[in-house]
Protein backbone atom coordinates (compact mmCIF):
# COMPACT_ATOMS: atom_id res chain seq x y z
CA UNK A 1 0.00 0.00 0.00
CA UNK A 2 0.80 3.41 -0.87
CA UNK A 3 1.89 6.31 1.78
CA UNK A 4 -0.75 8.37 -0.08
CA UNK A 5 -4.00 5.86 -0.36
CA UNK A 6 -6.43 5.96 2.28
CA UNK A 7 -6.38 2.67 5.18
CA UNK A 8 -8.79 0.26 4.55
CA UNK A 9 -10.06 -0.19 7.64
CA UNK A 10 -12.20 1.94 10.28
CA UNK A 11 -11.52 2.44 14.13
CA UNK A 12 -14.23 1.93 15.70
CA UNK A 13 -14.26 5.68 16.85
CA UNK A 14 -14.47 6.25 12.71
CA UNK A 15 -17.24 4.15 11.76
CA UNK A 16 -19.16 6.69 14.35
CA UNK A 17 -18.22 9.13 11.99
CA UNK A 18 -20.27 7.30 8.73
CA UNK A 19 -22.82 8.74 7.41
CA UNK A 20 -24.55 5.59 7.13
CA UNK A 21 -27.44 5.37 4.86
CA UNK A 22 -30.15 2.19 3.57
CA UNK A 23 -32.12 1.87 0.28
CA UNK A 24 -35.36 3.53 0.30
CA UNK A 25 -36.36 0.52 -1.81
CA UNK A 26 -35.21 -2.06 1.20
CA UNK A 27 -37.80 -4.55 2.33
CA UNK A 28 -38.65 -4.34 6.02
CA UNK A 29 -37.40 -1.00 6.61
CA UNK A 30 -33.82 -1.89 5.87
CA UNK A 31 -33.30 -4.40 8.91
CA UNK A 32 -31.59 -7.23 6.26
CA UNK A 33 -29.82 -4.68 3.75
CA UNK A 34 -26.23 -3.03 2.77
CA UNK A 35 -25.61 0.30 4.48
CA UNK A 36 -23.57 2.35 2.61
CA UNK A 37 -22.17 5.99 3.51
CA UNK A 38 -19.51 8.46 3.40
CA UNK A 39 -16.90 8.82 5.95
CA UNK A 40 -16.94 11.86 7.07
CA UNK A 41 -12.96 12.68 7.54
CA UNK A 42 -12.10 14.26 4.04
CA UNK A 43 -10.89 11.09 2.58
CA UNK A 44 -13.83 10.70 0.39
CA UNK A 45 -14.20 7.35 1.28
CA UNK A 46 -17.50 4.87 1.38
CA UNK A 47 -18.05 2.73 3.56
CA UNK A 48 -20.22 -0.40 3.11
CA UNK A 49 -21.69 -2.85 6.03
CA UNK A 50 -24.14 -5.01 6.42
CA UNK A 51 -27.27 -3.62 8.33
CA UNK A 52 -27.81 -7.13 10.34
CA UNK A 53 -24.14 -6.72 11.42
CA UNK A 54 -23.39 -3.34 12.12
CA UNK A 55 -20.25 -4.16 14.09
CA UNK A 56 -19.09 -6.81 11.35
CA UNK A 57 -16.12 -5.63 8.91
CA UNK A 58 -16.49 -2.98 7.01
CA UNK A 59 -15.98 -2.40 3.23
CA UNK A 60 -14.55 0.91 2.39
CA UNK A 61 -13.99 2.13 -1.63
CA UNK A 62 -12.41 5.01 -2.86
CA UNK A 63 -14.68 8.00 -4.17
CA UNK A 64 -13.49 6.63 -7.80
CA UNK A 65 -14.11 3.42 -6.90
CA UNK A 66 -17.70 3.94 -5.51
CA UNK A 67 -18.30 6.48 -8.45
CA UNK A 68 -17.29 3.50 -11.21
CA UNK A 69 -19.35 1.32 -9.15
CA UNK A 70 -22.39 3.78 -9.65
CA UNK A 71 -22.18 3.67 -12.95
CA UNK A 72 -22.09 0.22 -13.36
CA UNK A 73 -25.63 -0.41 -11.58
CA UNK A 74 -26.91 2.80 -13.89
CA UNK A 75 -25.47 0.80 -16.73
CA UNK A 76 -27.31 -2.35 -15.65
CA UNK A 77 -24.21 -4.62 -15.41
CA UNK A 78 -25.09 -5.60 -12.29
CA UNK A 79 -28.54 -6.96 -12.69
CA UNK A 80 -27.75 -10.35 -12.16
CA UNK A 81 -31.47 -11.36 -11.85
CA UNK A 82 -33.59 -10.22 -14.08
CA UNK A 83 -34.05 -11.79 -17.74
Amino acid sequence: MSTTEPRRTLTTEERAHVAWRISSYSPNGGGNCVEAGPVLDGTERVAVRHSQRPDAEVILYTRPEWEAFLAGIRNNEFDFFTK
